[in-house]
């Protein structure tokens, strides 16, 4: 599907989705949240897909909202501006609740929605030289998409209000440091790694990838006691899981695993 404001491709079992406006540095608007939303929910169901990766075109990630646009939303009512956001919010609920893994692919920079949007991913790929920066104060705006629960979810409170207070650049190793990024590339070399740590995720076992990555997102913010609920809830499902008979069997073999013929026999018994 190619659309103005993003592209998508596979790459084997990845689905690449490019951010495709670079004569604004990739800002980011309504019609790409719509575009991005659907692409994810059918990726969701796609059975050919096992993992996504979110890029921009050419040398940046995204500069975030379109200050014109955002500028004429003054001339509409409040709830007509909330459900422009909402758009936003969708994207991100979207890729959080992915059940295949999301790596998203930073060159250049990620500013304002752009930097919610790196860092909605499961996993991060940044060039060294890329920069992060919570932009809105410099324009009199607040956070949005989620960029203050999810920035939160890696550093302190101090560190989380300096960045939004003063909306300083940030760069790609400082936020490694920090293990926000999780992987730094030479620039030019952040989607072509993404990808292929998504054909590495994609070999894994479908369902307790999900799982997975289920616990992972609600870690940071549930109690000890319902997260270890939940993990036992994921553990009970795993063990009654046909991929636990490969993945133990292989384990006490000595072999390598094969998850995904086990997808594609499965998906023929269920044809």
């Amino acid at each position: 599907m190619t659309t103005d404001v993003i592209l998508t491709r596979t790459e084997g079992a990845v689905l690449v989705l490019t951010i495709n406006n670079p004569a604004t540095r990739n800002s980011i608007g309504p019609e790409f949240f719509r575009a991005a939303s659907e692409a994810l929910a059918g990726a969701t169901g796609d059975p050919a897909v096992g993992a996504v990766v979110i890029a921009g075109a050419g040398d940046f990630f995204s500069s975030g909202g379109n200050l014109n646009q955002l500028a004429a939303t003054r001339e509409i009512t409040p709830e007509a501006r909330r459900a422009r956001l909402e758009l936003l919010h969708g994207l991100i609920r979207e890729i959080r609740r992915s059940p295949k893994p999301v790596i998203t692919a930073v060159e250049g920079g990620a500013a304002g929605a752009g930097m919610s949007l790196a860092l909605s991913g499961d996993l991060m790929v940044a060039a060294r030289n890329a920069f992060f920066a919570a932009s809105y104060v410099k324009a009199g705006l607040t956070p949005d998409g989620g960029l203050t629960a999810l920035l939160a979810e890696s550093v302190p409170r101090q560190l989380l209000t300096q960045i939004c207070l003063t909306g300083e650049r940030v760069s790609a190793e400082r936020m490694n440091a920090l293990g926000v990024v999780t992987t730094l590339t030479e620039p030019g070399r952040a989607e072509a790694a993404a990808i292929e740590m998504g054909r590495q995720l994609a070999q894994g076992p479908e369902r307790a990838t999900g799982r997975i990555l289920d616990l992972c997102r609600t870690a940071p913010i549930l109690p000890l006691e319902e997260q270890m609920d939940r993990e036992a809830q994921s553990m009970v499902a795993s063990l009654g899981d046909p991929e636990a008979v490969e993945g133990i069997a292989a384990v006490l073999g000595r072999r390598s695993t094969d998850f995904v013929s086990l997808r594609r026999t499965a998906r023929q018994g269920g044809a």
